[in-house]
C-alpha cells in the first residue's frame, strides 16, 4: 500500500475490520487528548468470539499465539484511536507503544511478540506507523491476559480534553 494512501484508505483496502472499541473497566478513560497529543492506555487483545487471550508466555502461551493476541490488541488499539478522533486521518505520526508481555523469566521472544501489534500500525499509517517502542516481560498482567500495549500518537490540530469511554462521575 502507498504512502500516498490515507490511514482510512489503507484500512479500507487492508483484511483489518475494526471492532467496536474497548470500553473503560475502571475509574480511566481508554485515551485522552491533550494539545497535539493522543494517549492511548493499556490494549489487550480479543478473539472474533469476544475472549480475551490470556496466558503466560513461555508456559501455556507460544509465540505465535501471543503474536495473534499482539495483533489483535493493535487492532483495538486503532478501534480506540478511530472512535477518539472521528478519523484515523488526524494521525500525523504513531509516537511511542509500549508493550508489556506476561512471560515466564525464561522466555525471551518479547520483541517477536510486539513486532505483530507494530506491524498493524505500519499496515494502517504506512511511514507514520513507524515508532520507537519498548517491549518487556513481566512476571504477571491483570486478568492474566497475555500481553497489553499502549501507545502516544501526534495528531492534526490541538483539539484540548477530547476523551474516549469518559467515566461518568
Amino acid at each position: 500500500m502507498s504512502d500516498r494512501m490515507t490511514p482510512e484508505q489503507r484500512l479500507a483496502s487492508s483484511s483489518i475490520t475494526l471492532p467496536a472499541a474497548l470500553p473503560a473497566f475502571g475509574q480511566y478513560v481508554p485515551a485522552v487528548v491533550h494539545g497535539n497529543q493522543l494517549w492511548v492506555g493499556g490494549h489487550f487483545g480479543t478473539r472474533p468470539d469476544g475472549s480475551v487471550y490470556t496466558g503466560r508466555c513461555g508456559q501455556d502461551v507460544d509465540t505465535p499465539l501471543a503474536r495473534e493476541a499482539a495483533r489483535s490488541a493493535a487492532i483495538n488499539l486503532v478501534a480506540t484511536i478511530r472512535e477518539t478522533l472521528g478519523s484515523l486521518d488526524r494521525v500525523v505520526r504513531i509516537a511511542t507503544v509500549h508493550g508489556v508481555v506476561n512471560a515466564t523469566p525464561e522466555f525471551v521472544e518479547h520483541t517477536a511478540v510486539i513486532d505483530a501489534a507494530s506491524d498493524v500500525l505500519v499496515e494502517i499509517f504506512g511511514g507514520a506507523g513507524h515508532h520507537t517502542r519498548l517491549a518487556v516481560g513481566v512476571s504477571s498482567l491483570p486478568a492474566n491476559l497475555v500481553l497489553e500495549i499502549q501507545a502516544v500518537a501526534v495528531v492534526a490540530g490541538e483539539v484540548a480534553g477530547e476523551v474516549a469511554g469518559e467515566v461518568a462521575g
